[in-house]
């Protein structure tokens, strides 16, 4: 016959194991994090080492390519002016890019769950992205002027696209077997479309917020090259125009540091509580023990309609 004693034993090492379990665990996530920034540096400081031995070794021209050590002394001279300049970038890609969210998002659902609103506009909105947005800007110019606005617009024409696009195929791609499941269970349209269908397609709409932002940013520069009085893309074209290299390319790299906002957005996309539905009612996959906690509705099951929802 098995003690108190032994019980306690045996308790005790499940807990030192978990203990352990749980270090270890830590530790790795640790180690991932500081990977996940070093790495990138390590990257960056190699690139630059090959860029001064190279620039060196062949004796390049500074207006053709500069040496890194004259790009950081233009960059520190101009760093009042690029850093004001680079707000009112950074200004015109969040706009362009929220607007893009609230339009698309809300035009995607409406494709999805109106069928005769999408044939009449899915195949002009596909058609229209062969439209070079490049053209469109300098019409956007004359009716709105030289300030935020058109660049705001040019940003939203070419970041809303994917999201639209995503957001369509993530709530259509999902298993026709989840669905006859949860109307087994009782589920009415919007049920099945809130607690199954949506939680389902959110890997896809923040993939498509993944690849907005990164086209926001081109919007915002491509808008201030065609008419801007201000941003980053305006002082690219002012170096450009004066041959001063250094400047030109100490505006690029301030325009690479808006990367930071398309690295939240894939930190957001693959974050185990949206690609989960974690902190909702279902999972994904959906399972009959998550379907079991959503209210049954008796009168939709009753009523045996088919709903555009689910």
């Amino acid at each position: 016959m098995t003690t108190l004693f032994e019980k306690d034993d045996g308790n005790a090492g499940l807990e030192e194991l978990e203990a352990a379990i749980r270090k270890s665990q830590i530790r790795l996530r640790m180690r991932e994090r500081a990977s996940a920034i070093l790495s990138p540096l390590a990257a960056i400081v190699a690139l630059i080492a090959i860029w001064e031995l190279l620039t060196r070794l062949f004796d390049v021209p500074t207006y053709l390519i500069p040496r890194p050590g004259l790009v950081a002394l233009a960059l520190s001279e101009h760093f009042e002016l690029i850093l004001k300049e680079s707000w009112v970038t950074t200004s015109e890609i969040l706009l362009g890019y929220a607007l893009s969210i609230v339009v698309g998002i809300p035009l995607a659902l409406a494709i999805f769950l109106w069928p005769p609103f999408a044939r009449a506009i899915y195949p002009l909105l596909v058609s229209s992205q062969a439209m070079p947005k490049v053209a469109v800007a300098p019409l956007l110019i004359v009716w709105f002027g030289f300030g935020l606005l058109p660049k705001v617009l040019i940003a939203f024409l070419i970041a809303f696209f994917p999201i639209v696009i995503n957001t369509v195929v993530g709530l259509a791609a999902i298993e026709q077997e989840k669905i006859l499941l949860a109307r087994s269970m009782g589920m009415n349209g919007a049920a099945t479309f809130f607690k199954i269908r949506l939680p389902n397609a959110l890997p896809s709409i923040f993939g498509g917020l993944k690849i907005s932002i990164t086209l926001a940013v081109v919007g915002a520069v491509v808008g201030e090259f065609v008419g801007g009085n201000g941003g980053l893309g305006y002082q690219l074209m002012v170096a450009n125009g004066s041959m001063d290299t250094p400047l030109l390319f100490a505006g690029l790299i301030a325009a690479a540091g808006v990367q930071p906002l398309c690295d939240t957005v894939h930190r957001i996309a693959s974050d185990p509580k949206f690609n989960t539905g974690e902190g909702s009612c279902c999972t994904i996959p959906a399972t009959a023990d998550c379907i079991a906690k959503v209210e049954i509705d008796d009168a939709s099951q009753r009523s045996g309609k088919k709903d555009r929802w689910g």
